[in-house]
């Protein structure tokens, strides 16, 4: 398996969570479109849960994967997860937060917010729509 980078990490993130927008809140039907709309919108909750780290699988062969979950204004909690993510690409960024945490000595829940929150900068740095 090839490791990656952490820039590209982020970048498989963002991807993968661009790609699964627009986003439909069940409970009052606010759509949410683009990615960035919703973390402009939303309250983000923590910790960023990945089930397969947390039980120290770091390759499954059916994964569980990374949940992030946010507020929507109705009070309904959303998900967003690593559902449609090739197993592949899953495993490479398990592989990277394997060697992360034992590097940095960062706990399983402070690499994922790390990550969730360069994402989040990188998202919200860029003028959306609507932006003056």
């Amino acid at each position: 398996m090839t490791t990656v980078t952490e820039a590209e990490v982020i970048q498989m993130v963002r991807e993968h969570m661009e790609g699964l927008f627009p986003k439909v809140c069940p409970s009052c039907k606010r759509r949410f479109s683009p990615l960035r709309e919703f973390m402009l919108i939303t309250q983000r909750l923590e910790p960023v849960i990945s089930y397969d780290a947390d039980s120290d699988d770091w390759s499954p062969s059916q994964p569980i994967g990374p949940v992030a979950l946010a507020n929507c204004p109705c009070g309904s909690k959303l998900a967003l997860t690593s559902k449609g993510l090739p197993l592949s690409k899953l495993w490479q960024f398990l592989d990277w937060v394997r060697i992360e945490m034992e590097r940095l000595r960062l706990s399983q829940e402070e690499l994922p917010r790390y990550v969730r929150d360069e994402h989040r900068k990188q998202v919200l740095a860029e003028p959306g729509q609507g932006d003056t």
